[in-house]
Order: C-alpha cells, then sequence, then structure tokens
C-alpha cells in the first residue's frame, strides 16, 4: 500500500511544544508564521534532518564518514519520509573559482563542446590550425600535377639564435645530406657559420621527389621522418611554380595573407600548431577549458580573472586635501608623516613646478600621473635632509603606486601586507582580460569561422542571452559537428531554461557565487535540482521568493509546482501572500513568537486555514489586519539627493533623485540594477564623502545633496559575526553594559571581580574545561560528530565562582539564556541594557535569545540586529539609512511592526531607502524609485517615479502594474 502522507509525532526540536500532524505526500505544502514561531525547526531540524539522516545511515560505515551527519531531532517518530534534500540560503560557495556557470553544471558541458567541437585558430594569423595525420598529408600531396618537382623539408630551427655547429654534424651522421638556411640551399658539410647573435632558419631536405603514381609509401616514410625530426612539423616546397589556388601571391617571398607562408610551400603539422609563430596546442581535451586547472588557467591571474591592484581612487580617497595635508593616505598615515616621503614629494613639486599646499583636485593630470605612477624612467633630483646635512640623489622616482607594489612584495609581516591591501581593489587581469583561461584555451573557438567563438564569450552573456546564443549556434555546425554537439547543447539548453524559468534570466554566467543574494543562490540550487529530474524526493526550501519581484514570482511557483509534479513532496518556508495561495496544504505555526510559538494553529487547504479564529496569518489572508496605506505621503523637507550619470553594471547613464526626510522605496524586476545604483553608487559614493570610508564608488559624474546629511548608515544581510561566540548581545554592545552590571554588583566588589570576570572569551571568568563554549565537540568518524555539554559547567559557559554572582536571583549565564522580550523587562531599571533590548524587540526580534549563536541568525534575523544597534544610538534627524530588502524573513505582522519602526525614524527627520519587492512596504512609502524595465542589459533605466500612486499610472512599469489595485483596495474601503 502506498504511503500517502508524512506522520510527524511529538516533535520537540527547539520550541516546537510535541507538535503532532500530518502532511501530505507529492504535494506542494507551505508552512508560515510569525518569525521565530518554529516554522524552520519543523521543516529543516525536524523533518528534512530525519530524512536525510535516515538515507545517510543506509550507507556503509565506509561512505558515512565522508558525508556530514545529521543529528537525530527531538522527535518521537516520523513515518512515511523519503531522502530529503534541503536548498537553504546559506549553501552557496563563496569560493571566488565558483560562478553562476559552475554551480549549475553549464559549464562543464560548455569546456566538453569546445572540446569535441572546437577549432583553434592561430594568434598570429587568426587562421584555424588543423591537425593531420601522415596518411591525409600524403593525399594532399598527390593531389598535385603529375610530375610536380618539390622538397619534403624539416622545419628544425625557427627564428632562434645559435651557432648549430653540433645539430649540423648530428644530422650529417644521421644520413641527411642537404640543408636550406635562412633560405639557401647547402650541401650540409659546406653549411656556413653562423653568427649566434642572429635568429636563423633551418631545414632539413629529408627528401626530394617528383610526383606520380606508386609514390604513396616512400612519400609516407619520408612524412614520419620529418616530423620526427621537427617535432611534428614538416614543409613541402615546390621546386617550379605555386601551391594551385595561390596564383595570385609571389613564390619568392608573398606571404599568405599575413602569415609569413611563401606561396609555394604547404605546411603540414601533425599537432594543433601554427607554422608561423610556432603557437602549439597539445591536446584539446575538457581540462585546457577549466580555469580551476594548471592547464587550462591563466598564468597571471592563476583563473581568477582578476588581480588585486592598488588603485588611485583608495591611495587618494579625499581629492580636496593638498599633499602637505596627507592626501596620498598611505604615506601621509604615520604620525607624524614621515620626512623621507614628504621629502620625496617636495624635490618632485620643486622639479616640476606644482605646490604642496594645492588642493589634489586642483593639480594637474600630468602631476598627479608623476606622484602616482613615477617618472617612467627619468632621473630627477632628489634632495633630502639628514639632520644638518642636505644631499641630492639623481634617480627615477617609482611614484607611489610602485613603492606599494614593491613594499607589499617585499614584506614578509602579515600586518603590513594587511595594511597595503586597504589600499587595493579587485581589477581585470591584463593578460586574459578576465576571461580566466590561458592563451592555449582561448585560441580555441566553435562556429563558422566568419564569428567563431572562444568559451569566454559565451560566459560573459546573461542567462537569456547565453540560451539564445546556444539555441542559434546549432545550425551554424557542420554535419559531423551538429552531430557530436547534439546531446551537449542539449542539456546546456535544459539548464538555462531551468535558471530562466526560475526568474534567474538577467544573470551573467561568470557571475561569481559569492556575490548572489540568498534568495538567487536558492534559486540557483532549484534550478540544479528540477535538472536533475529526480522523483520520490522530500524537497525543503526556505523562501525562495527572497529578491524575487512579484513578475517572476508566478514563474517561481510554476516551478515548484513543476517539481511535485515529477512526483516530489515540496515543504516550502515561505510568507508570500501568493506561494500561500497556491499551496496545496498550508500549515500556520504560532500564535506568538518564541516559547510564545511552536504550535499548530492552523493548517489544510486555504480555505480551512482562512476559516481558522486564533491565525494572524488567517486575519491578513482574509483581509481582517492588513497594514494600512498612509492617508497623506510626505513631501520631504525640500532637499533631494541627485545622483548624475551611474554607469555602474547595467545602469544606463541614470539620473535620479531621491527628495530627503522621506520614506523611499528603490524597486524593478530582479536585475533591473536597484542594488547598482543604491548600494553601489549612492552609499558608496555618500559613504566616502561623510564618514570618510575607503571604497570605491560605481561610476558617476556625482552626487549633488549630500550636505544636507551628516552620515550614511547601509544595513544589509551579511552575518553579524562569524563565530559561535558573536550573538545580538555582543554585537549591539549590551554585553558590555551587562558585564559591567554584574562587576558593580557589591558581591564582585567583595571578590574584587572586574568586568573581564564576566566574558566568556577570555580566561578568568569561563569555564576553561570548554574554553568558554558550553559544548564540547566529540569526533565520532564515520557517525556525526557529536557535541556534548561540558561537564564541568553544564553548558553555561562560566566557572562556579562567576556564575555564585547573581542579580535578582539570575546568575549572567541565566541572562543570556533569557529571550530579548524578557530581558528588557528584566533589565528595566537598567537604561543602557533596556533600550538596545527594546529596539531588538521593536524590530520583532523578541524571541531570540540574548546570547543565541550568530551563526545560528538568518539574513533577515542578522539584518534587524543591525538595525536595532544603529536605531538604539541617538538619531541626529540628518542621517541617510539604506537598507537591503529589511522585510526578509518577516510574517505580515512582522512587517508591520518593522515599518512602524522605520517610519518613526522618517519622523525624527531622518531619509531612510529601502530596496524592497514586499508590496505591503512599496505601497506605504512617499516615494519610489522603479527601475527597469527588465534585468541585466534590459534593465538599468528609470522606469517611473514619483508617489506611489504615480507610479501605479505608468504603464511601463511591471510594480505599478502590481501597485494599482492595491491602491485601488484602499479607494474601495475608504469609499
Amino acid at each position: 500500500m502506498a504511503l500517502t502522507q508524512i506522520s510527524v509525532r511529538g516533535a520537540r526540536e527547539h520550541n516546537l511544544k510535541g507538535i503532532d500532524i500530518d502532511l501530505p505526500r507529492d504535494a506542494l505544502i507551505v508552512i508560515t508564521g510569525l518569525s521565530g514561531s518554529g516554522k524552520s525547526s519543523l521543516a529543516f531540524d525536524t523533518i528534512y534532518a530525519e530524512g536525510q539522516r535516515r538515507y545517510v545511515e543506509s550507507l556503509s560505515a565506509y561512505a558515512r564518514q565522508f558525508l556530514e551527519m545529521m543529528q537525530k531531532p527531538d522527535v518521537e517518530h516520523i513515518d512515511g519520509l523519503s531522502p530529503a534534500i534541503s536548498i537553504e540560503q546559506k549553501t552557496t560557495s563563496r569560493n571566488p573559482r565558483s560562478t553562476v556557470a559552475t554551480v549549475t553544471e553549464i559549464y562543464d558541458y560548455m569546456r566538453l563542446l569546445w572540446a569535441r567541437v572546437g577549432v583553434p585558430y592561430s594568434p598570429a594569423t587568426g587562421k584555424p590550425i588543423e591537425a593531420q595525420v601522415v596518411s591525409t598529408m600524403v593525399d594532399r600531396v598527390m593531389e598535385l600535377p603529375e610530375g610536380t618537382r618539390l622538397y619534403l623539408l624539416a622545419p628544425v630551427v625557427r627564428g632562434r639564435k645559435g651557432e648549430y655547429r653540433k645539430e649540423l654534424a648530428e644530422w650529417q651522421r644521421a644520413g641527411f645530406t642537404r640543408v636550406r638556411i635562412n633560405g639557401e640551399l647547402y650541401p650540409i658539410e659546406e653549411a656556413p657559420a653562423l653568427d649566434k647573435k642572429f635568429k636563423h632558419d633551418i631545414e632539413v631536405v629529408v627528401d626530394r621527389l617528383a610526383v606520380k603514381e606508386g609514390l604513396e609509401t616512400r612519400l609516407a616514410d619520408s612524412f614520419e621522418t620529418a616530423l620526427k625530426l621537427a617535432d611534428g612539423l614538416a614543409y613541402v616546397d615546390l621546386a617550379d611554380g605555386v601551391v594551385p589556388g595561390r596564383e595570385d601571391e609571389d613564390a619568392s617571398g608573398g606571404a599568405m595573407k599575413g602569415a609569413g607562408i611563401p606561396a609555394n610551400r604547404i605546411v603540414f603539422s601533425e599537432r594543433f600548431s601554427c607554422p608561423v609563430s610556432g603557437f602549439t596546442i597539445e591536446e584539446i581535451e575538457p581540462r585546457l577549458f577549466s580555469f580551476n586547472s594548471p592547464q587550462g588557467a591563466c598564468p597571471t591571474c592563476d583563473g581568477l580573472g582578476e588581480k588585486q591592484l592598488f588603485d588611485p581612487q583608495l591611495v587618494v580617497p579625499n581629492e580636496a586635501l593638498s599633499l602637505k595635508k596627507g592626501a596620498v593616505v598611505p604615506w601621509a598615515k604615520s604620525n607624524p608623516p614621515s620626512p623621507y616621503y614628504m621629502q620625496v614629494l617636495g624635490s618632485l613639486a620643486t622639479e616640476f613646478g606644482f605646490d604642496l599646499e594645492t588642493p589634489w583636485n586642483e593639480l594637474s593630470a600630468e602631476h598627479q600621473d608623476i606622484i602616482l605612477n613615477g617618472t617612467k624612467g627619468q632621473r630627477v633630483p632628489l634632495t633630502f635632509k639628514d639632520g644638518r646635512k642636505q644631499y641630492t640623489v639623481n634617480k627615477a622616482f617609482e611614484g607611489v603606486v610602485g613603492n606599494l607594489n614593491r613594499r607589499m612584495m617585499q614584506t614578509d609581516s602579515a600586518w603590513m601586507q594587511e595594511e597595503l591591501s586597504k589600499f587595493q581593489t579587485a581589477q581585470s587581469c591584463e593578460t586574459c582580460d578576465g576571461a580566466r583561461l590561458n592563451p592555449k584555451a582561448l585560441a580555441v573557438k566553435v562556429g563558422p569561422e566568419s564569428e567563431a567563438t572562444d568559451i569566454s564569450a559565451p560566459t560573459r552573456m546573461s542567462v537569456s542571452d547565453a540560451k539564445d546564443w546556444f539555441l542559434a549556434l546549432d545550425d551554424k555546425l557542420n554535419d559531423q559537428q551538429s552531430q557530436i554537439a547534439k546531446a551537449i547543447l542539449k542539456e546546456i539548453n535544459e539548464r538555462l531554461g531551468f535558471l530562466d524559468n526560475v526568474g534567474l534570466d538577467y544573470l551573467n554566467l561568470d557571475r561569481t557565487s559569492g556575490t548572489l543574494s540568498g534568495g538567487e543562490s536558492q534559486r540557483i540550487r532549484l534550478a540544479s535540482q528540477i535538472g536533475s529530474g529526480l522523483s520520490g524526493v522530500l524537497y525543503v526550501l526556505d523562501e525562495p521568493s527572497i529578491g524575487l519581484h512579484q513578475r517572476d514570482n508566478d514563474r517561481l511557483l510554476e516551478t515548484l509546482k513543476r517539481l511535485r509534479d515529477l512526483g516530489n513532496t515540496v515543504i516550502v518556508v515561505e510568507h508570500d501572500e501568493d506561494a500561500i495561495r497556491q499551496a496545496d496544504h498550508v500549515v500556520d505555526i504560532g500564535p506568538g513568537a518564541g516559547i510564545r510559538g511552536g504550535e499548530i494553529v492552523a493548517q489544510g487547504t486555504l480555505k480551512q486555514v482562512m476559516k481558522a479564529k486564533n491565525s494572524m496569518t488567517a486575519d491578513y489572508l482574509t483581509g481582517k489586519r492588513e497594514i494600512a496605506v498612509p492617508k497623506t505621503r510626505r513631501k520631504g523637507n525640500g532637499h533631494k539627493l541627485t545622483v548624475k550619470g551611474a554607469r555602474a553594471n547595467n545602469l544606463r547613464n541614470v539620473t535620479a533623485s531621491i527628495p530627503l526626510g522621506t520614506f523611499t522605496c528603490i524597486t524593478g524586476v530582479s536585475g533591473s540594477g536597484k542594488s547598482s545604483f543604491t548600494i553601489d553608487t549612492l552609499h558608496a559614493g555618500a559613504a566616502r564623502a561623510l564618514n570618510g570610508a575607503r571604497v570605491i564608488a560605481g561610476a558617476h559624474d556625482s552626487i549633488t545633496g549630500l550636505e544636507y546629511c551628516d552620515k550614511v548608515i547601509q544595513i544589509d544581510q551579511s552575518p553579524i559575526g562569524r563565530t559561535p561566540r558573536s550573538n545580538p548581545a555582543t554585537y549591539t554592545g549590551a554585553f558590555t553594559n551587562i558585564r559591567d552590571w554584574f562587576a558593580g554588583l557589591p558581591e564582585s566588589a567583595a571578590r574584587g571581580y572586574k568586568p573581564g570576570r564576566f566574558s566568556f572569551n577570555v580566561k578568568g571568568g569561563r569555564c576553561e574545561a570548554c574554553k568558554g563554549d558550553g559544548l564540547i565537540k566529540i569526533e565520532m568518524h564515520f557517525l556525526p560528530d557529536v557535541y556534548v555539554t561540558c561537564e564541568q559547567c553544564g553548558g553555561k559557559r562560566y566557572n562556579r565562582e562567576t556564575l555564585e554572582v547573581k542579580f535578582k536571583g539570575l546568575s549572567i549565564a541565566d541572562v543570556l539564556d533569557m529571550t530579548i522580550e524578557d530581558a528588557e523587562e528584566f533589565f528595566k531599571a537598567v537604561p543602557p541594557i533596556r533600550d538596545k533590548m527594546h529596539m531588538l524587540n521593536e524590530v520583532g526580534l523578541g524571541y531570540v535569545k540574548v546570547g543565541q549563536q550568530a551563526t545560528t541568525l538568518s539574513g533577515g534575523e542578522a539584518q534587524r540586529v543591525k538595525l536595532a544597534k544603529e536605531l538604539s544610538k541617538r538619531s541626529t534627524g540628518q542621517t541617510l539609512y539604506i537598507l537591503d530588502e529589511p522585510t526578509t524573513g518577516l510574517h505580515f505582522e512582522d512587517v508591520r511592526k518593522l515599518l512602524e519602526v522605520l517610519q518613526r525614524l522618517v519622523d525624527q527627520g531622518n531619509s531612510v531607502v529601502v530596496i524592497e519587492h514586499n508590496l505591503d512596504v512599496i505601497k506605504v512609502a512617499d516615494w519610489i524609485l522603479d527601475l527597469g524595465p527588465e534585468g541585466g542589459v534590459r534593465g538599468g533605466e528609470v522606469v517611473a517615479e514619483g508617489t506611489p500612486e504615480d507610479v501605479a499610472k505608468v504603464k511601463g512599469s511591471y510594480t505599478g502594474g502590481y501597485l494599482k489595485p492595491m491602491l485601488a483596495r484602499r479607494k474601495e474601503a475608504a469609499a
């Protein structure tokens, strides 16, 4: 009897309260609920963990030692499970060698395609290089008119310096009687003495023949001798006339178009070798096209496509400063500045006629170039003072950049290398121009000769452009190539189609994995899974709609349904309304977060869930609760920020304004240029001007209006700490206040305890058995590593003496184990701690524990911890806040709370700019800047700007099209 459901009994993982639930198999199941209610605990930590664990346990002990084993979840039993695959947001490699093409295996098939149907081209002549077997060479010679007299030559020396006396003697002993040296024939014993200072060409005459029937055997033997002698090359020179088809060329020295081959010569090669330049490709195999292997990688950048180079924008970040005031930061960092460097600059100023007091941006381009790049070998007098002595040295000046390069190469100090690296940025490799491959790999091209393309060209295309290119390629191949390529092209086109279907058509194939957002990386893995065509599998996904515009959401949902229709069970943790409405089965967990959650509030079909009485999700789906649209929109404070001529990435010379003192949303489909405009250009430019940050802004003409802001704060989703020792309390600074408070208690004073006593990172108060971790790791080889609670401290991280110091009956370990909500109440009489806890609570993190490990926080939670840290600081009323999708991982109710906090910031006079796809956020904005119209190369333009009502009227705006019905509902409600 076929299993029809997954039965979970007694699930108690994290905050789950002994949940019993039956989920239908082969269905699309959406698990929703407030942030921290227990959705991931049920989906990932219970169902997926058990499915994965059971599958891995079925393997041999030998195989298990190579796999990461899952801990057995805290659940009584689960029936009806399939092998499980999780597609989370944190799984993409940060390796700079990992790209969209490699992750999806598209590049593996591309390498195979270029290896099997690619044709090598000579970099010198631009002509195809062909490898020939001896029989082909014989056939080619036998095609010449009967009676044609010819020489068969072995080109043993080509354009090399030397005397070659020893070699000539060896060839004579081997039985050869004639050689041609620099175009002249000589009996080998009469060969002239060669000048070793000049380059020479020497060809050994292997045979002299006249074409006639029955010559094939002799010709084959002679070819084999010549090829062995000249390392795979052989020349056939006609004694009279020219090669048929080349009559219009001069036999004595006229060259084959750009190739330098005489018109009476036929060149044969058993390798892929250029007869002019000697450029040779030993073998054409897939590994030749891998930038991760020595055979294929560019030798200059080792296959990374870029190098860390000193950037003048970081060397001179503030162009308004003069050289005397420290414009050249790496030379002015020491305090006081190095007299040596100041004397060098002074000497240059005297020699070339500029003033050290002149601001950098007022110096001529020529003077700036001399300071940065040196005198290019020209000697100049440099005057130095050593005490009372003064002396002058005439030498070439290496320039600031040359000086930094030399110091970087010569130093063995890790600290110095780190300091100098702050002035470097990644710039395209000058050898391969970012292609990552060596010249041999790039010489192999696919397609007809007139439009043949190396493998790097399609990887630089977007998914949609690459899809069109590969579809058109099949028609351009000859019959043999088409037959070979058919199966390979099918795999490539399928994978590109899957990426297109999940809304990633704008991504370039050479985009590194580390630059992808959580949602993008998750959808790439989703596309890969569809490509695998598995059935009978349990897929668990974590908010795949993150970073996806409403327009692309439908395609994503169709993809999930397709996965289901293949015979799989798809469980999605999601807050997106469309996903909830299209699910076969909905599970709502709550009713609150943290200890107030962990229960099934409602489950069943959409209709059944919408009838639930205590479900907050149902209230938002039915319209009983909603995020209200404001009755009036702020006009701002009369000033505006204007970015002029933004050209970063795919932006097309965008000029746009953001009114200050407003809540502004930057919208547009995925890949339209929102981050390029907001993060790479606006934030980077503002950070340089307002915060003195050493960052490179995207290409643009100017940013005006920054004088009306006092600082800029960007809050993104990067982790708040990469070790388990980092937590919300340490990040926000509350832990310092908590330690100070405990150190100030009477018991601490009596014992002489200082704040350091209450740190679990240093010796003194921490438990030394577990070094303050609370857990001890036991390696189990082919079983999962076991983390056991430390026996000495019972998992409390501190030693017994430290834990004896208590406030209101609780030790510092008990405080770290509290939820933020409880900590706010506990420390209500201690303002520094209370205020920080209050802000964390305000942004919807009341359920998180004070000492929860940073590595266990989601991207959205980490972003809200950062937001709380910034909000707990005193507002100046002139701050520019820039947030990147702050609603990630938030339920409708959490979005409402977050918006209250952000609107309060704006009410204090600050400006908030948010990159967002969530329509509930967009509809409450004062101003919208909508980019598009599409993603990638078809985006990068301003489609609409103005209030939500203005944008809703713009026909070409996808965002406006989705806003229109939402704003119409408000009008209906008002009526």
